[in-house]
């Protein structure tokens, strides 16, 4: 190719791109399986081993207290003769997967306050059920939502699906907004992997294998809606302001982190590298993406202190990895901890849920949002808070704190 022919790569100025998410939904399933609920349960159906002992030493250190889930450890689909089938798992994903993300769903839609019928939209991921149609189908159906809507199922993007989703969702409005239509658009993540655990069991008897992911996964739904900045009515209320995000696959890295199918549902892949893998991606991804919002470099708020972060809580060594590598301090993942403390990694659907508990607070006016998932995948979001005049009730100017405010 000659010298003429080669045109200069040239950045488009930055656009804001005007969308708000003005809901958020999370529900949780009433049950909770504490760390020695587990070993209880591995003890029923499983002899004592080397690979048994280690998992079960491990599961009384991931820094949980409890994990929600469908069922206690007395649930007749763990203490089957065998472990369950995918099959069987399916069915147990329809009877409380749909409920809970219905729930979810409502909540996020009575938040944001607006009609059904302007849901023009409906993005959804699930790494723990593979029906067709999907999950999202009969939501759609439950919610009374028109059947016509437009839909999209993320699947294959696992723990980063909540903000795929979420990114999936922000381009199909871009795209709106281009037509100068509305989109008002529910963004749903629900995973159900407590049923798992008898699968994940059976794989560190048979193959005495060091398998954590037993210890640290949990069930929930969540739901968003995110609206451009078209629409008919002038009373809603943004709870945060989407300003930009990023996408990027960590090279070499396909067989560190995953979920593969199985005859019994599952099989959780994740190697010791995840953590530091996933903390060595964080710091030149925030700095680009901060560097592509003029608001930002504008605030000179290059530093990730003066942030407050919704990290996917994958766990615990997760959390502290970004931590170190970001140079913050645990209160300014406090909203991740909190979250993995109390309910365990929910895969998809704890992102919305960490984003949920940061809303209450308001320490600083930027979020950063960061998930990973399988290949491995990393998801980085940057949001604002929408404040509210209280006299007036619309949106007014905020003031951005310093780092020492933070922390």
């Amino acid at each position: 190719m000659s010298p003429s022919t080669v045109r200069n790569k040239v950045t488009p100025p930055y656009q804001r791109p005007d969308l708000h998410i003005h809901g958020i939904g999370v529900e949780y399933p009433p049950y909770e399986i504490r760390p020695e609920h587990l070993a209880t349960l591995a003890r029923r159906f499983y002899p004592s081993s080397p690979a048994l002992d280690k998992v079960l030493t491990i599961n009384e250190y991931t820094g949980i207290d409890s994990r929600s889930a469908i069922g206690n450890i007395d649930h007749p689909i763990a203490n089957t003769p065998e472990a369950p089938t995918i099959a069987q798992q399916c069915d147990l994903f329809f009877d409380h997967g749909i409920k809970l993300s219905v729930a979810a769903c409502r909540k996020a839609l009575e938040q944001w306050g607006g009609d059904l019928s302007e849901i023009t939209h409906v993005v959804a991921t699930t790494c723990t059920n593979s029906a067709n149609p999907g999950y999202d189908h009969y939501v759609v159906k439950e919610l009374g939502l028109n059947l016509g809507i437009e839909k999209v199922l993320l699947h294959g993007v696992g723990c980063s699906g909540g903000l795929a989703a979420l990114r999936t969702a922000a381009n199909i409005a871009l795209g709106s907004s281009f037509r100068r239509k509305p989109a008002r658009i529910l963004v749903l993540a629900c995973e159900i992997s407590s049923t798992l655990v008898r699968s994940e069991l059976d794989s560190i008897h048979k193959n005495q294998e060091v398998r954590i992911g037993v210890t640290l996964f949990s069930d929930c739904a969540s739901a968003v809606v995110l609206g451009n900045g078209f629409s008919d009515r002038y009373d809603e209320e943004p709870i945060l302001e989407l300003l930009g995000w990023d996408h990027r696959i960590i090279e070499n890295s396909e067989k560190d982190l995953g979920f593969n199918v199985d005859p019994l549902g599952w099989k959780v892949v994740l190697t010791q590298r995840v953590p530091k893998l996933a903390a060595a991606a964080v710091p030149a991804m925030f700095d680009d993406l901060v560097g592509s919002i003029p608001e930002l470099v504008d605030l000179g708020k290059f530093q990730a202190s003066e942030y407050d972060w919704a990290l996917h809580p994958g766990g615990s060594t997760v959390i502290t990895g970004v931590e170190k590598a970001m140079r913050l301090q645990p209160e300014h993942l406090r909203a991740s901890y909190e979250i993995y403390i109390s309910h365990g990694n929910s895969s998809s659907a704890t992102i919305f849920s960490v984003m949920n508990r940061l809303i209450e607070g308001d320490t600083t006016d930027h979020i950063v949002g960061c998930a990973f998932g399988p290949g491995i995948a990393v998801e980085m979001m940057m949001f604002k808070r929408s404040h509210k005049d209280s006299s007036s009730g619309t949106e007014s100017p905020t003031e951005t704190l310093v780092a020492e405010d933070v922390d």
